[in-house]
């Protein structure tokens, strides 16, 4: 089992800046694929970011378009802990974001059907 739990959620300006932060459970492995997804009310769980393993010491990162040049995602396997660096926040990104992981690494890091284990989720906020 492996646990995530998520902080760093809050109320920002239009334009502001928030980090959220991924604590997993000393289970978690490095290879999993770890990925941040958001759902707004009323809408579909979307993803946001992933970082995936793709041999040895290498890692991918990858991004929704929406978000494309305004968040990073970083990982930090010494601490099991990933980062989602959120800049130039829109109302738009105004949502619940979930922290998940995956035993797998594959094509399919953007889906949240392949995604094992979440976290609580924490709220984000951009207001104008």
């Amino acid at each position: 089992q492996v646990q995530l739990v998520e902080s760093g959620g809050g109320l920002v300006q239009t334009g502001g800046s928030l980090r959220l932060s991924c604590a997993a459970s000393a289970r978690t492995v490095n290879t999993y694929t770890m990925g941040w997804f958001r759902q707004a009310p009323g809408k579909e769980r979307e993803f946001v970011a992933a970082i995936r393993w793709s041999g040895g010491s290498t890692y991918y990162t990858y991004y929704a378009d929406s978000v494309k040049g305004r968040f990073t995602m970083s990982r930090d396997n010494a601490k099991n802990t990933v980062l989602l660096q959120m800049n130039s926040l829109k109302p738009e990104d105004t949502a619940v974001y979930y922290c998940a992981a995956d035993a797998y690494s594959s094509s399919y890091y953007y889906r949240a059907d392949r995604y094992h284990y979440w976290g609580q989720g924490t709220q984000v906020t951009a207001s104008s």
